[in-house]
Formats: structure tokens, C-alpha cells, sequence
């Protein structure tokens, strides 16, 4: 559901074009990070990774970001991570106007999943579209879309034209080319039709070979004689 809550998160001036004060950032446990947008120039900032993982771990997508006595309401843009460790090394912020529609990515969630008929008789439900685009107000962008899929049948699929976002948020992607689940046979089945197709196909070739050999067979004694 959307939500109005927004979140403060205290940030700091830095200098930019060194990656040597950027390592010593990260050392210190400090993240460095850009604001950008809003036809003002950019803003380079640290900010302290414990809070900043609690700030993007919080309800809502705006983020109020202070620096000294001026509060700027932005959301996150992109975040990068350590492959291995998956901590946070660089964030961009845009700065949004509250009263304009924005979009953003938001994740997909898939409920009842082990309720759904299909998966009982051992289906397989893939969950293909983990992310879509929607437009809303900065503060309606929801925390995600939700789909219960507890009355799924096998082949059954899901497209985000199933998908109702809440009240003043607009689904920006094709809803009804982009898929967002779907529930296959199970596949120790499909591995045994296929080979049973497989087998076929080689006894049928085996006979044919066979026929064909005693064929010629057949015209080779009937010219001798």
C-alpha cells in the first residue's frame, strides 16, 4: 500500500575526485554518496552506512536528506554493493518536488504461494517479473505490489494486467506483455515425456533402417538371379 511517511537522514559535504579520501570514507564506515536534480548542481555527501541502511530499510520511498540547516526531500536512484559482502558503496539520490509524479522501481511479491493447487500437485511456479516501473507522488510510491497466487492451476500465468496497484499510482510497464509468474507442469514429468518422445523417434528410426536394408537386401538376391 502507498504510505506518507518520510525518512531523515543526516548527510555531510565531501570532497570529490579522490579515491583515496573515497577508501578512507569507507574505512571510517562511511558511505559516499551524490544528490543530484531539481535543476540545482550536484551535491557530493558522506553519510554514516548504519544509518543509511536503516534509511533505505524504512517504510516509504522519500528520504528527507539534511545538511546543516537545509533539508532536501529526495529518493534513492541507484545504490552500488559489494558483490561478496553486499555493503553499500556509493548512492545516488535525485531531488524530487512532493507535489510532482515520479517514477520508480518497485519490487513484486507473490502470496499463498504453497496454497495454490498447482504447486500441491507439483507444479512449478516461477516468479519472473521480480520488478516493475509505476508513477505516483513521491510519498504514494508504494513498498511493492502484492499478488496472491493461491488459486494458481498448472499453466496458469500471471501478467501485470492482474496486478492492481493502489489509488494514484500507475503501472508504466507494458501490463499486458510483461509476465510476472507462471506455474509449469513438473519437470520430472517433462524429462519423461521428453524422453519417451526421444525413444520413439530412435525405434522409429531403428525400424525404418531395418526396412530399408531388407528392402535393398531383397533387390540384391532378385538381380543375382
Amino acid at each position: 500500500m502507498a504510505t506518507t511517511k518520510t525518512t531523515k537522514l543526516t548527510i555531510a559535504s565531501r570532497p570529490t575526485g579522490s579515491s583515496r579520501a573515497t577508501r578512507r570514507l569507507r574505512r571510517e564506515g562511511r558511505v559516499p554518496g551524490i544528490l543530484y536534480g531539481g535543476g540545482v548542481e550536484p551535491l557530493a555527501f558522506q553519510v554514516d552506512a548504519r544509518e543509511l541502511r536503516h534509511a533505505l530499510a524504512a517504510a516509504g520511498a522519500v528520504v528527507e536528506l539534511s545538511l546543516e540547516d537545509k533539508t532536501t526531500s529526495a529518493v534513492l536512484k541507484d545504490a552500488q554493493r559489494d558483490a561478496v559482502r553486499g555493503d553499500t558503496l556509493h548512492v545516488d539520490f535525485v531531488r524530487v518536488d512532493l507535489n510532482q509524479a515520479i517514477q520508480s522501481i518497485v519490487p513484486v511479491v507473490l502470496l499463498g504461494e504453497e496454497d495454490a493447487p498447482g504447486v500441491k500437485e507439483g507444479g512449478v511456479l516461477e516468479h519472473i517479473t521480480r520488478e516493475v516501473t509505476v508513477e505516483a507522488l513521491p510519498n504514494e510510491i508504494p513498498e511493492s505490489l502484492t499478488y496472491d497466487v493461491s488459486e494458481m492451476q498448472i499453466n496458469d500465468t500471471v501478467t501485470l494486467s492482474q496486478i492492481t496497484p493502489p489509488e494514484g499510482v500507475t503501472l508504466v510497464d507494458d501490463v499486458d506483455e510483461t509476465v510476472i509468474a507462471t506455474l509449469t507442469p513438473p519437470r520430472l514429468q517433462l524429462e519423461d515425456e521428453e524422453g519417451i518422445e526421444e525413444e520413439t523417434e530412435r525405434v522409429g528410426e531403428s525400424a525404418a533402417g531395418e526396412r530399408a536394408g531388407d528392402e535393398a537386401g531383397g533387390a540384391g538376391d532378385a538381380s543375382s538371379e
